[in-house]
């Protein structure tokens, strides 16, 4: 099955829901519906027109899916309960809502993407982007979710650990400029955090305060990004540094290390430095050691390969570079990195170009591109 094909159908397929008159977040869920259908069906009976088919479909979906919301309003309706008189309680349920939709029916990655999306906000593809996965696998998954937890009590809350994930995802994304979540994550885990002693929520805590408070220097007015080593350290918030910091040493004493902690900790060692050159890039790599042991995680085990560049050379970073997949997000611009600083800047400035086709954000692709034009202007190309 051409899973491209699905993906360069779905925006005009969404597009066609909405002049039907279906609003985005509607007609999205319908073509997500579409497209599992289309998963399952389409191998054994591929359609002739495929885009006439995932609109029908798509279409029955909201259709069916608007029929069923005007049910279960009416019966809302008709319930002749009155509230009980005087000022009413003020709630937040929201992080209620992160455990349930974590049930214990469903495996810990279909948990985490089905509260992304019902809870966190985040769009089919976004999530997808996070898990290094196509849009097509990750909207089947979150289809299995649905149905599965539509079949269950929601009486059963889920494990911490899949709700921190879901939190640490949501303010990666608020983090990265495209939605801005970022505040509304760490409101709900200084809720977590008050609520229960965890070290790894403390963790996250620590892990996000440090991050949060070099939020404004990341950017140029104009929307420009800005890498660690040229910001302004004069604009990062000094309180939230202090007060993650404090956090994460109070988890740390608890010795029961975990992957947010070993974050926070290179976290930590960054907002220590007052220049980027007096990083200590040694410890950091330290840090990669533990979090890569903890985590087995290739994203880990890129970053860490920079480290070992900044630590004992480019050359070191790029022998590191070399035993990971260059399919991973990132790898060519982390190589282009290392390359410019191993003193080749003709393969480096080839290499940023080639990143900023494949950058996940146009402020990102923006920042390849410009790295690259300044080689080729240096003489380099």
């Amino acid at each position: 099955m051409d899973e491209s094909l699905l993906r360069t159908l779905t925006p005009a397929v969404i597009g066609i829901l909405g002049r039907r008159g279906a609003d985005f977040a509607a007609a999205e869920d319908a073509v997500q519906e579409a497209l599992v259908e289309a998963v399952r069906v389409w191998p054994a009976d591929p359609p002739r027109d495929p885009k006439g088919w995932l609109v029908t479909v798509a279409w029955r979906k909201f259709l069916d899916a608007a029929r069923s919301d005007a049910a279960r309003r009416l019966r809302e309706e008709r319930v002749d309960l009155e509230p009980e008189p005087g000022p009413a309680r003020e709630a937040d349920d929201t992080l209620q809502l992160y455990f349930l939709c974590a049930h214990p029916s469903l495996t810990p990655s279909s948990a985490v993407a089905l509260t992304l999306r019902a809870v966190g906000g985040l769009t089919t593809r976004q999530i997808a982007q996070a898990y290094l996965v196509p849009e097509a696998t990750m909207a089947q998954r979150i289809s299995r979710a649905k149905k599965t937890v539509s079949e269950v009590r929601l009486n059963e809350p889920g494990d911490v650990a899949t709700v921190l994930r879901v939190l640490y995802l949501v303010f990666n994304e608020g983090y990265s400029g495209d939605i801005d979540l970022a505040a509304e994550a760490i409101r709900l885990t200084r809720q977590l955090a008050a609520a229960i002693d965890h070290a790894e929520v403390a963790g996250l805590l620590a892990l996000m305060l440090l991050h949060h408070a070099r939020r404004p220097a990341r950017r140029k007015p104009d929307g420009e990004l800005v890498p660690l080593a040229e910001q302004d350290r004069g604009q990062w918030d000094t309180a939230l540094i202090a007060e993650g910091v404090e956090i994460l040493q109070a988890a740390l004493a608890r010795d029961r290390l975990g992957e947010f902690q070993a974050q926070a900790a290179i976290a930590a060692l960054h907002a220590d430095a007052r220049t980027a050159d007096e990083t200590d890039w040694v410890q950091i790599v330290e840090w990669y050691d533990e979090l890569a042991r903890l985590t087995d995680n290739p994203v880990v085990r890129l970053n860490r390969a920079v480290a070992v560049g900044e630590a004992d050379g480019a050359q070191a970073g790029l022998a590191a570079l070399a035993t990971l997949d260059p399919a991973l997000p990132r790898y060519t611009a982390a190589e282009a990195y290392l390359r410019e600083r191993a003193g080749d800047p003709v393969t480096a400035a080839r290499l940023y170009a080639e990143a900023a086709r494949s950058a996940p954000n146009l402020a990102e692709r923006d920042h390849l591109t410009r790295q690259a034009a300044r080689i080729n202007a240096s003489g380099a190309g």
